[in-house]
Order: C-alpha cells, then sequence, then structure tokens
C-alpha cells in the first residue's frame, strides 16, 4: 500500500469511497509479495497492482463489489487445470487477496493509517482477515507508541485479543515486518488449523532504518556490507576525502566527507530510536565531538571501536566534556561483542550481533544454553502491550 499511497490520500483527502486489494498470503510462484496493493475508487479509478495482471480484472471486480456492499471479502485466487481460461495464475501460484471497502471518516484506524503512510510515519495496520463474522476487517493502527481504533463490535473476550494485536503489531513495525498472526479470541498465540481462531495481517510501513558509519576504514567497508544486509540505509562519513570514496565504499547508500559531529548535527530530522551508529575512527579529534552528541541522542545504538585503552581514555575525555555517568553508560565500546574476531569481516559480524542483540533484548548466551523464549522482543511485547515492546530502542530513547 506504501507504493499507492500518494494516491489513496488524495481519495482520502477528497472524501471519495475506495477499496484496497492487500495480497495477505502467498504460495509457490505467485507474482506478488504479501503486501502488495491494488486500489478502486468509487469513480472506477485503479492503481497498484496484487498479480502483475493474472488476476487484477477480478480482484478489480471485487473492489468494485465490496464498495457498493461495505463488506470486507478474503478471495483465494490460484491455477485452473479445468479452464486455462477461468482466472487463476497460470504461474501455478496461490495468491490470497483481503478486500476492504474503505469510507473516509467512518473508521478512526483506517483514517488513521492512510496519514500515517503518507506522511512516511512508521506505522502498522493490523487487519482481522480471518474469523468470527464480527471482527472480520476490524483494523488497528499502531505506531511506536499509541494506537487507533478497537476491535469491535466485538465479545468481551475481544479485549485481551486487542492488547495481543497491539503487542504483536508493534513488534513487527519494529522490525519492518509484514505478515500473519493467528490468535485465540483470548489472545494467546495459536496454530493456523486451530479452531475459534482469529487471524491478522499486519502491514508495517516504515522507512529503512539509518546506520550510521563514521572512519572511512577498512573494517568499515564490511560493516557497511553487513548493515545493507541487515536492511539499513548506511552512510558512511569521514573528514578525509582521501578515504572516503565511492570506489572504496560501492556497497553505501552515502559517501559523505565531513567532519562526523558536523554530519550529525545535520541528520537530527532524519534520526530515530531505530538509527545505529558505528563510530570506528577511533581517532579523539573525531570521535569526542562525535559521541558528545550522539550519547545525548534518542538513537538505538552508539558503538565505537578500540583497544581497552582506547576505551578508557575516551571515558575519560567524555567526562571531561561533561557527559553524565548515564549518557556515557549507553556507549557499546569497544564495539561488538566478544566473538574472537579478528579480519574485517569477522568483526563486522561481532558488530552486528550487538546490534541485533541490543535491538531485541537478547542475552548474547548461546541458545542451548536456555530453555526460555527465541523471541524476546515479541515475549516482552506482550508483557506490556500499552507501551513500546521492551526490545524497541524507542522505549530506551524515551
Amino acid at each position: 500500500m506504501q507504493d499507492i499511497a500518494e494516491q489513496l490520500q488524495a481519495w482520502h483527502a477528497a472524501g471519495r469511497s475506495f477499496a484496497v486489494a492487500t495480497v495477505v498470503g502467498v504460495s509457490g510462484s505467485a507474482p506478488r509479495d504479501p503486501g502488495a496493493a491494488l486500489a478502486v475508487d468509487a469513480a472506477g479509478e485503479a492503481v497498484g497492482s496484487v498479480s502483475g495482471g493474472c488476476v487484477e480484472g477480478a480482484v478489480y471486480e471485487l473492489c468494485q463489489a465490496a464498495i457498493e456492499s461495505g463488506e470486507p471479502v478474503l478471495e483465494r485466487f490460484g491455477y485452473s487445470d479445468e479452464d486455462a481460461f477461468a482466472v487463476g495464475l497460470t504461474c501455478g501460484g496461490i495468491l490470497d487477496v483481503f478486500v476492504q471497502p474503505v469510507v473516509p471518516g467512518t473508521d478512526p484506524a483506517l483514517d488513521a493509517g492512510v496519514t500515517y503512510i503518507a506522511s512516511g510515519t512508521p506505522v502498522a495496520l493490523a487487519r482481522v482477515i480471518a474469523g468470527p463474522g464480527g471482527l472480520l476487517g476490524a483494523t488497528v493502527a499502531v505506531t511506536a507508541d499509541t494506537h487507533h481504533g478497537a476491535l469491535s463490535p466485538a465479545p468481551t473476550t475481544v479485549a485481551g485479543l486487542e492488547r495481543a494485536v497491539v503487542a504483536e503489531a508493534r513488534a513487527m513495525l519494529d522490525a519492518g515486518r509484514t505478515g500473519r498472526v493467528v490468535l485465540g479470541l483470548d489472545g494467546r498465540p495459536c496454530d493456523e488449523h486451530e479452531q475459534g481462531t482469529v487471524t491478522v495481517f499486519v502491514e508495517s510501513y516504515v522507512p529503512a532504518p539509518r546506520m550510521l558509519v563514521f572512519g572511512a576504514i577498512d573494517f568499515a567497508a564490511a560493516v557497511v556490507r553487513i548493515g545493507k544486509f541487515l536492511g539499513y540505509r548506511v552512510t558512511v562519513c569521514d573528514a578525509r576525502p582521501v578515504f572516503a570514496t565511492r570506489k572504496r565504499f560501492p556497497d553505501a547508500d552515502e559517501v559523505v566527507v565531513d567532519w562526523p559531529h558536523r554530519y550529525l548535527d545535520a541528520q537530527l530530522e532524519r534520526i530515530d530510536g531505530r538509527t545505529v551508529l558505528c563510530v570506528l575512527t577511533h581517532d579523539a579529534k573525531f570521535d569526542i565531538p562525535l559521541l558528545e552528541r550522539a550519547l545525548r541522542l534518542p538513537v538505538g545504538y552508539v558503538g565505537a571501536m578500540g583497544s581497552r585503552r582506547t576505551h578508557r581514555d575516551r571515558l575519560d575525555r567524555l567526562r571531561e566534556v561533561g557527559l553524565t555517568e548515564a549518557e556515557i553508560g549507553r556507549l557499546r565500546s569497544p564495539i561488538g561483542l566478544d566473538l574472537g574476531a579478528r579480519t574485517p569481516e569477522e568483526t563486522a559480524v561481532s558488530v552486528a550481533a550487538e546490534i541485533v542483540a541490543h535491538r531485541r533484548g537478547g542475552s548474547c548466551l548461546p541458545l542451548s544454553a536456555g530453555d526460555g523464549p527465541i523471541h524476546h522482543d515479541v515475549a516482552r511485547a506482550a508483557e506490556a502491550p500499552d507501551g513500546p515492546a521492551a526490545g524497541d530502542p524507542r522505549a530506551h530513547a524515551a
């Protein structure tokens, strides 16, 4: 839906009813991933795509019917062996498509969701796509610190379900994930084949989180590569033009020649609780002005490279410039987990592992050493559904 958000916002602002068809499940060689969407307004104008052409006509008609009836519908499309001209996917895959009518001003969650998506604000739309009839189409729009809408009309047991949906959606928003969640009416996780369950499709709309790598050294190139692998938008910044070049960092989204602290000052409106900073220069004239600012910002992670001796000297200098012990305590230095890393690539794995563990609330112990939940962020989100997930870096930044 993010691809067609601008048009949806225009229709919504004009008060025009429309229907959105969203791919909520795929199998086989289906042409589009979950989250792909096609929308049709009351005048018949269409934007977007759910299949690249295979079933667009049938989905268009479903949208028109949904606008007229005001009722959502879940439809499955697959290949038809009996009739080569039947509506289906000739590639042999299967698409589950959920069609939901939208009437501006009648659903707080959908109204908020369209506004958030169009403005670029991270939001997760959690929509009931299967379950008791009274819940079908019920939507909750979830941000890092609030949510809009409710699962109603609904039985009293749905209060627990709504809390669980908000918690799951918030955890998925933090991870930037889109997918299905199957829950019981009491909110407990269930298998999709169990009876009396509710299937919720969660769509996360977030810009890619940022990784700012300061110091155009050989280790930085490996950190850039693994940062891209993890889904970050990666910027390399160094004040030395001979080192900060596109040729040395072809995988980076941006290569900036500037003093690190000056560049950071210019990025304040583009960083958030998902932003990670990797300070690799281990040179006090670059590091101290940068860290003095970084450790006072609501970012998700700040790590700095250097030996134990460099680290101790760095701490003394940070205290001298006025940082508190609480601010200094946010610094991960020496950067990375103790993997015994030697090469740039091994060091990058060490850094990435610490970033993931910090973001998700991991213990950094081998999974074989314990018997508790593997996914810490989802487990903690379920314990605190009314606030940011415990693994959410925005919770630490608050």
